[in-house]
């Protein structure tokens, strides 16, 4: 009877001794372990590193890849929504994909061939007469008048302005920073070919590659994944094609002005509208100053006009326009769009500043979804 206790102790001791140690002492083994063997500590840290800048220069040498995926990505999702209205109304899916793509072919081979060509004459037009219409403004009234009210500031600056175009290697660098223009427009086209062939593949299995992506997410989750997916792409898709609408408004509205007011280079001011009204808020604030200095080179009383009337419109655009047609994109606070239009664009240009509104509204839509319940939950 005495000795049983003893065997159950001998029987329980090495249970103790079989207890998995404390995640403290295994971390500290591992640590002091590491810490044994210097030579291969510092190895796996070199190769690691190694690893890190191979990545990167991979991404690098892949960037340019990179962005026609996620251009043609984003062309696609602004291209659907219009293709499901095509599919409500009755009509197959590949048939609203071939009419939706064949109007945005049509579109684009409208524009390069009554748009493109006078616009490129008119900026050679455009350096060439400015020296001219340096001249011109400084004889005028205005520039009298401005000269009494501030001295001969506005005087000195434009006969800097005509002393630096009037200097041969001066337009010697201006001529090779055309002919970099002129390859940098044949990379483009380049570009341009593979991103509508890939926005065309993109468009037709988009449905597939949402499934696809549906179930990388565990079975319980598919429903609220699925339906947070489809909030995002229905607000970039509805935001895409509002811009792509603003900026062709803000086109025609600067091309008629600058027609009606007889102001010089009414294509290539078009041009300009459309591409710089892309950026929200600040593009066409930029361009309502360019397209008045642009105008005041040639008539001072033209650009007045000019740059009232376009205020008007502006202020018809923010209050009339916009509420409309951006009725299905995601309302973002103005503070976001100036800071996502400002970082996109000093990463990635014009095409950032465009692409980072739809991904500051798919920030904030998951944020909404997913942290916010989740901190309410927690009490």
């Amino acid at each position: 009877m005495t000795d049983e206790p003893a065997a159950s102790a001998s029987v329980a001791r090495p249970v103790r001794e079989r207890a998995p140690a404390p995640a403290s002492d295994t971390r500290h083994t591992a640590v002091r372990a590491a810490l044994d063997h210097p030579f291969l500590l510092g190895f796996t840290i070199t190769l690691g590193g190694l690893a890190a800048i191979v990545f990167g220069l991979a991404l690098a040498s892949l960037s340019t890849i990179l962005i026609y995926i996620a251009l043609a990505l984003f062309a696609a999702l602004g291209l659907d929504p219009v293709v499901g209205r095509l599919e409500r109304r009755g009509l197959p899916r590949p048939w609203g994909i071939a009419v939706v793509f064949a109007g945005f072919l049509l579109v684009a081979a409208a524009v390069v061939v009554w748009v493109l060509p006078p616009a490129l004459a008119q900026i050679g037009q455009f350096v060439r007469a400015i020296p001219a219409q340096i001249t011109t403004l400084q004889a005028s009234d205005w520039n009298r008048g401005m000269e009494e009210q501030l001295g001969d500031v506005i005087g000195s600056g434009l006969d800097q302005l005509k002393t630096f175009l009037a200097d041969p290697s001066n337009l010697l660098v201006i001529a090779g920073g055309v002919l970099a223009v002129g390859f940098g427009v044949g990379n483009a086209l380049t570009g341009a070919v593979i991103v509508v062939v890939l926005t065309l593949y993109f468009l037709a299995s988009l449905d597939a590659m949402k499934t696809a992506f549906y179930r990388l997410a565990p079975a319980r989750n598919r429903a609220s994944v699925a339906n947070l997916t489809e909030q995002i792409t229905d607000s970039i898709g509805g935001y895409l094609i509002g811009m792509v609408i603003l900026a062709a408004c803000n086109a025609a509205f600067a091309t008629i002005l600058y027609l009606v007011l007889g102001l010089p280079f009414p294509a290539l001011m078009g041009l300009a509208a459309f591409l710089i009204t892309l950026i929200p808020l600040i593009g066409p604030v930029l361009f309502w100053v360019i397209g008045t200095v642009v105008a005041l080179l040639a008539d001072p009383v033209g650009a007045l006009v000019f740059g009232i009337l376009y205020f008007v419109y502006m202020q018809l655009e923010a209050y009339l326009l916009t509420p409309r047609v951006m009725n299905r994109a995601i309302a973002i606070p103005g503070s976001l769009v100036v800071i996502g239009a400002l970082v996109g664009g000093t990463l990635l240009g014009l095409l950032g500043a465009l692409v980072a509104i739809p991904v500051t509204a798919a920030i904030l839509l998951i944020i909404k979804h997913l942290f916010v319940p989740r901190q309410d939950a927690k009490t």
